[in-house]
Parts: structure tokens; sequence; C-alpha cells
């Protein structure tokens, strides 16, 4: 009797429906919290300023999207979401069960992360249209939505693939997140175009702030078309997923094997 192997699609599907419901666990009520605490403050804020009749300041809805939601939250949510994938299966040894099963190695790591990807995603678009209620320009509400939706993609596929990368992909992708993306932002057009804030300023329409001309080797900061920004951000995701696929498949795996140590 000879065994069909399933298509892509149909594993990432099946692997996506299987493992939707670890989102509901704990790791998935932190993404909730990494959003929501720092909106829920402003409006709070918000609230009590309003009872007191003082005059909310609009400028507080720009602060928080920038300072709070790209700068900090995101990035540490991709830093908590990716290894709860393919990673977790390999330093548990279960991954070798996984592999067994007629199916195409590559498509795992995408089907294991497209639940956190959604999950992620929906609270990450409440987050903005509650700063909506701070005092968020309505215009740039659409922009906002696909920045950070579009960001969430890329880093969440470039820290699964790290995290496959290396044995301490967590330490590398945070050195990225909040290191090489700050850094950047004084270093000429070309490299400013290599970090997710450039495009999620883009798409937002908006700064959290210019850098200034006394900045040793401060450039010019630039702006690339919203269109071409959002179409980096999903190539760039999507890139990512084919890698971690393509090392996943290239990887030896064995029940007590060295490369789920560390």
């Amino acid at each position: 009797m000879t065994t069909t192997a399933p298509s892509p699609l149909t594993t990432i599907r099946a692997t996506a429906r299987g493992y939707a419901p670890r989102v509901l666990q704990g790791r998935g009520w932190v993404l909730v919290a990494l959003v929501m605490a720092p909106v829920g403050l402003s409006l709070l804020i918000f609230t009590i300023s309003r009872l007191r009749g003082l005059d909310a300041d609009p400028s507080e809805a720009l602060r928080i999207f920038h300072e709070g939601l790209v700068k900090m939250m995101l990035p540490i949510m991709a830093l908590v979401a990716a290894p709860a994938g393919i990673r977790e299966d390999l330093e548990q040894r279960t991954l070798p069960l996984l592999l067994v099963r007629p199916a195409p190695a590559w498509a795992l790591p995408l089907g294991k992360g497209l639940p956190w990807f959604a999950w992620g995603a929906a609270w990450l678009v409440l987050g903005v249209l509650g700063l909506q209620l701070v005092g968020g320009d309505p215009t740039l509400l659409p922009g906002r939505i696909l920045a950070l939706v579009g960001a969430w993609w890329g880093e969440l596929a470039l820290m699964t693939l790290v995290g496959l990368l290396f044995r301490r992909g967590t330490l590398w992708g945070a050195l990225y997140f909040f290191l090489w993306e700050p850094l950047v932002r004084i270093f000429p057009p070309f490299l400013q175009r290599l970090t997710f804030t450039h495009h999620i300023e883009s798409l937002a329409g908006s700064r959290a702030a210019q850098v200034g001309a006394p900045q040793l080797l401060a450039q010019e900061q630039v702006t690339t078309h919203p269109a071409l920004a959002i179409l980096a951000l999903l190539a760039f995701g999507a890139l990512c997923w084919a890698l971690a696929g393509w090392k996943l498949h290239r990887t030896p795996i064995g029940l007590a094997g060295s490369e789920a140590e560390g």
C-alpha cells in the first residue's frame, strides 16, 4: 500500500488548525498584555484627564504608537511567540514525531507560526483602534494597522528563522531589535531601509522623533512609498518563512540530537 504525501497547503492548514489552541495558553495571553498594557494605561490616563476637565494631549497616541508598540512591544512579542513554534518542538525532542509523517517538513514552521500571527495581529489591530480614543488621527489609522500587522508578520518570521539558525536565537534577535534598529536611524538611507522601523514609519505616515544634527553620523531620515513599504515587509516575512522551512528540512533531527541542546 502506498501512502500519498499531503500537499504543502494541506500540511500548513492541518498544522495551523491543530496548533491553534496553544495560543490561548499562557504565552498567548502574554502577547495580549504586551499590546493592551500601554494602550489601556493611555486610555486610563485619558479618561481621568477628561473627568478632571483637562484637555487631552493629541500627541499621546503618536507617542504610544511609536515608542510603546513599535519600538518595545512588537519586538518583545516576536521574541516571546517565535520560540513557541518549531524551536520548542526541537528543544522538547517532540519534532521527530511530526517528521515521521509523510508531510513536507519545510511547511511546518509556517503552519505553526500562522496561529501566532493571526492571534497577535488581531490584538494589534484592537490596540491601534484603542489609541484612536486617545486622539489618534483617523487619516493615519489604515496605515498604522498595515504597519503593525506587516511588521508583526516579518518580525515573527525573522525570529522563527533565527531560532533555527542559532541556539541562542532569542539573544541574537534581541540584539537586532534593540541595538541595530535604533542605531541605524542615524546611518545613510540604504541602511535605514534595512530596518522594520523605517518601513513602519513610512506606512504610518509619522515618526517617533527626528534625528538631531548634533548626533554623530546623523543622516536625513528618508521615507519609502507606503505600497513599497508593505510589499517589503510581506516579502521579507515570506522569505524568512521559506528559509526557516529550508533550514528545518536540512537539519538532522534525532530524539536526542545535539541540535536541540542549548
